[in-house]
């Protein structure tokens, strides 16, 4: 599965710097990204069915599917590809080694992503 031509909405925190280095990743693996800042996005994000638990500095729509925060592109795909009965997938916080905050490329992939089930419960995600 590739994210050439997958269009994503993403809601940012205003102001905030390290989503538009997520959105630039994203953007070179081929993903459209429309960008909107968003003052109310924890009332979205909740609105969405993403717990606080899994919260962090922007939330992205793509394919009825919710990505909070820095999830690799790796787990994006997978879930793209196999279609799980679920709410989303959530990087939670905003850890340094991640898509978009730095950190050393080759650690990125290895990032404990959660899947975020339609109860909201949190496990993890193997990708």
């Amino acid at each position: 599965m590739s994210l050439a031509g997958v269009r994503f909405d993403v809601r940012r925190d205003p102001g905030c710097g390290c989503c538009v280095s997520w959105v630039e990743y994203m953007q070179k693996h081929g993903a459209i990204i429309e960008l909107t800042e968003d003052a109310a996005r924890a009332a979205y994000r909740a609105g969405i069915g993403v717990p606080d638990a899994a919260a962090s500095c922007h939330t992205a729509a793509v394919d009825g599917y919710a990505i909070e925060g820095h999830v690799p592109v790796g787990a994006i795909e997978r879930l793209l590809a196999e279609r799980p009965d679920a709410i989303g997938l959530a990087l939670p916080g905003m850890p340094s080694a991640s898509p978009g905050m730095g950190g050393d490329v080759a650690d990125w992939e290895s990032q404990p992503v959660m899947l975020i089930g339609n109860n909201g419960e949190l496990t993890e995600f193997d990708y």
